[in-house]
């Protein structure tokens, strides 16, 4: 039985998911009502059965650390099982982490204290299922140095991922970061096979090239550097994620705009959602604090507490309003005459009496005043919030109005 320590990377800006990143790292980033995004990477870690977790931090990661300390005190010390926070320390020299690649460098130390046969190198901002358990066991059985998970993207998503070239025996012949120009799939001229940014290494060998990256001139980036370097040097493998996708649907998201997450989040309350958040073969785990259970009030005739086609957390009051496809995190408060459609509130929200919003997301604890509208006329809102080009509005968190 290998080794295995899983390193997450959790210490993403997420500046194109500003201003829901203004005072979180993007893998703490509230997502689906409940969770947090890493949420998911995490629970695939320990439904993989991988107990000893590194989740490396560096932005704005305070609520990042206490929701892992809150939600992730869940595993053994005595067994040897851990997840542990490992802030950016500038450990090597008075540089924070410069790259993926170099991030990793940094905390060798680390690894070298629990010796393990294989290390897996996760993103913390991606939303999916995934059985590593899988990756692995097609890692060994290749003899490889380093397998990349990949998924069929269409060509036209080039410039947003690394891309892959492949022989027929799924053996890594080319990698290029955002092309413009990609290589394509064998039969396929109009998909990719995008990295999804979950690798496989072999730690003796990533040991290896991470140092010589530390003395290149180099962006020390996994995809621009280290990979591309492993091709030439290494058996570098790529693993289709269709074959470790537990539900079946090969449903992997990165939520990394404010477009991209709100789709993501949409995605949930379909009638049949590819990502189903109900399996009890593949729980996602997260912190949920003790608040009572979610109701709705009928006033009195003509105002009726009503849901429909949405997912209510506990804590939540929808008293003589109404919502619609919408997604609502714990403690929010609709008020009488309110119309939500299409939006996301986050937790704490207090909607006011006759307010309409519609196609929005509403971060933590905002209190709309009675009678306003968000999302109705794009242009006015444009003056307080941020609007999207598919004009999706984002009222910042804490925000008075």
């Amino acid at each position: 039985m290998k080794k295995v320590l899983a390193m997450i990377l959790a210490g993403g800006r997420g500046e194109r998911l500003y201003p829901l990143t203004k005072d979180r790292a993007k893998p703490a980033v509230p997502f689906g009502a409940i969770y947090r995004i890493i949420d998911f990477t995490l629970s695939n870690c320990l439904n993989s059965d991988i107990r000893q977790i590194f989740a490396l931090t560096q932005y704005k990661s305070i609520s990042l650390h206490r929701h892992i300390q809150l939600g992730w005190s869940i595993l053994s010390a005595p067994l040897g099982e851990f997840i542990g926070v490992i802030p950016a320390q500038q450990r090597i020299d008075e540089h924070w982490y410069q790259g993926t690649a170099d991030a990793i460098f940094q905390n060798i130390y680390s690894v070298q204290q629990e010796r393990p046969d294989l290390i897996l190198i996760l993103s913390g901002d991606h939303v999916y299922k995934m059985d590593y358990r899988k990756i692995i066991a097609f890692h060994l059985e290749r003899g490889a140095d380093l397998t990349v998970a990949a998924i069929r993207m269409d060509r036209k998503s080039s410039k947003e991922f690394g891309v892959i070239e492949v022989e027929k025996d799924w053996r890594i012949i080319g990698f290029q970061e955002k092309p413009e120009e990609p290589k394509t799939i064998p039969a396929d001229s109009e998909g990719i096979l995008a990295s999804m940014g979950v690798y496989v290494f072999n730690t003796e060998i990533l040991v290896r090239r991470l140092i010589e990256d530390a003395r290149s001139d180099s962006s020390h980036d996994f995809g621009r550097d280290i990979i591309p370097a492993m091709i030439r040097k290494d058996r570098v493998f790529t693993f289709d994620f269709r074959h470790g996708d537990p539900g079946g649907t090969g449903y992997w998201r990165d939520v990394g705009t404010i477009d991209a997450y709100f789709e993501a989040n949409m995605d949930l309350i379909s009638v049949i959602p590819q990502l189903n958040l109900y399996d009890p073969q593949w729980p996602i785990i997260t912190y949920q604090p003790p608040h009572p259970p979610a109701k709705t009030v009928l006033v009195e005739k003509g105002r009726t507490g009503t849901a429909l086609n949405s997912i209510i957390s506990n804590g939540c009051i929808i008293s003589g309003g109404s919502v619609k496809r919408s997604i609502l995190s714990p403690k929010v408060m609709i008020h009488s005459y309110v119309e939500v459609e299409d939006s996301i509130l986050m937790e704490g929200v207090d909607v006011g009496r006759y307010a309409k919003i519609r196609r929005a997301i509403i971060d933590k604890d905002v209190l709309i005043p009675q009678g306003m509208e968000i999302g109705y006329h794009l242009d006015e809102d444009a003056k307080r919030f941020t609007v999207t080009e598919s004009g999706i509005v984002v009222v910042p968190k804490g925000i008075r109005l």
